[in-house]
């Protein structure tokens, strides 16, 4: 978080967090409710301007309960997930994976594929699902353990059933480790992955 946002807590301890002015859509996009509609679904406003996108990006957060928030200053904006907590998109050199506010994932401790055929996976930035316009890249770098493409297993893996996959983006040059893909519905995905869908 920022140094002033951080200041600014210490000063102001006491300020009542709020809720139903904030939500991450499934593309990583920040909508503002200015009526204060996201916790019954409203669709919100996109949010523009640069600056204020990059405020939001560093200063989210989760708190001890698995509630994502924004912190405005002294006060803390409960955030309506619409999808996940991150959004994961494909770096730009295309070496690997990407969360929506720009941090970098290094490991993958689990992936998920819910019953829509979107992909989740547990990072060490923290839980995310797949932009779905980075889909096609990142199935097509799946492998099982033995190399083979993971698409075909995928495609019939049944519901709870898991098998292991490496994420092989085409321009890494180590090993990636493999981890469990779990084939289940997104309330469980979510409820593995320790957020609530909505709040």
């Amino acid at each position: 978080m920022d140094d002033a946002v951080l200041a600014a807590i210490k000063r102001w301890p006491d300020v009542p967090a709020v809720s139903g002015w904030l939500s991450l859509d499934e593309r990583g996009r920040w909508r503002l409710h200015p009526n204060g509609d996201a916790g019954q679904g409203g669709p919100g406003e996109s949010i523009a301007s640069p600056a204020i996108l990059a405020f939001i990006d560093r200063n989210y957060a989760r708190d001890d309960e698995g509630r994502w928030f924004f912190q405005n200053g002294p006060q803390r904006v409960y955030v309506r997930l619409d999808a996940a907590p991150y959004i994961l998109r494909v770096s730009a050199d295309g070496a690997g994976l990407q969360t929506h506010t720009g941090l970098a994932v290094r490991r993958v401790a689990a992936w998920w594929l819910d019953e829509d055929g979107r992909l989740y996976a547990d990072t060490d930035a923290g839980p995310g699902m797949l932009d779905g316009r980075d889909m096609p890249r990142v199935l097509d770098a799946l492998a099982l353990e033995d190399g083979t493409p993971a698409l075909e297993s995928l495609a019939t893996l049944p519901l709870q059933g898991t098998l292991k996959v490496c994420y092989r983006p085409l321009s890494a040059t180590a090993r990636p480790a493999s981890a469990p893909l779990t084939h289940a519905t997104r309330d469980r995905i979510a409820q593995a992955l320790g957020y609530a869908v909505g709040a």
